[in-house]
């Protein structure tokens, strides 16, 4: 079966490369290419969607697809829990709506790194993340230092929330799910993530740099093929992938 592809921001980085998997790929076809210009009508016919936009156009974008039953897979960054939450509500209402896949890195390296935090993050009080991303970033914190802090508060359970002293400081960082993230924009990189977890006498640095954009390949592939089978609304690229790891789902 071939599964019919509208990419959404196909003129940016993300988008070229969509296009690159979907032509060399045999199982997938490019159905339209969309750029700021293109009528979302264009989308109309595909068996699944991709989001590679900006953050002002995303939404926009969401809301056409899920309202022609059409699946997208966002790789959009700049969206909150509260937003996908909003999402979820409306998707439970309306059983004929696309589905949503909310991905918010398609390296499965990162998503391995966010995972271990998650899985550390109940040994140890104090955890903080950097991140840091090319200076064309729009939006910061980025995507996956939000996924990752909201897992990390969601893992702590009884644990309460982690140690941030004087988080009240604007050089503390911005504070999500109660854990500070430090954003940088510099130019010669592409994406990095440090999550340091600190205790008595030790700490634990989970690290993860990104390269090459040819780090985003397998998960696009990925999310594009599972997309036209998925159901509402799904989270992090870990939700696709059997990670071995509490709180995870293939």
């Amino acid at each position: 079966m071939t599964i019919r592809v509208a990419v959404a921001g196909a003129t940016g980085k993300m988008g070229r490369l969509a296009l690159e998997l979907i032509e060399a790929s045999d199982d997938l076809e490019l159905h339209a290419a969309l750029d700021s210009r293109s009528s979302l009508d264009e989308m109309l016919g595909a068996d699944v969607a991709l989001d590679v936009t900006h953050p002002a156009a995303s939404a926009g974008i969401v809301e056409f697809a899920t309202g022609a039953g059409i699946p997208i897979v966002v790789g959009t960054s700049g969206w909150s829990h509260d937003r996908i939450a909003e999402i979820a509500e409306f998707m439970r209402g309306h059983d004929d709506a696309g589905a949503v896949l909310f991905i918010p890195n398609f390296s499965v390296g990162s998503v391995l790194g966010t995972a271990f935090a998650a899985l550390a993050a109940r040994f140890f009080d104090a955890i903080e993340i950097v991140e840091a991303h090319h200076a064309g970033k729009v939006d910061s914190p980025s995507g996956t230092a939000v996924r990752t802090a909201e897992l990390i508060g969601g893992a702590r359970g009884d644990a309460g929330p982690v140690s941030a002293p004087h988080a009240d400081q604007r050089a503390r960082g911005q504070l999500v799910s109660g854990v500070p993230v430090h954003s940088l924009r510099l130019a010669g990189v592409l994406a990095e993530q440090r999550v340091i977890l600190g205790g008595d006498g030790e700490t634990l640095t989970i690290s993860h740099s990104t390269v090459s954009a040819s780090a985003y390949e397998q998960g696009i592939l990925l999310a594009l093929r599972r997309a036209p089978e998925a159901s509402g609304v799904v989270v992090g690229l870990d939700a696709l992938l059997d990670l071995g790891l509490p709180g995870t789902t293939a």
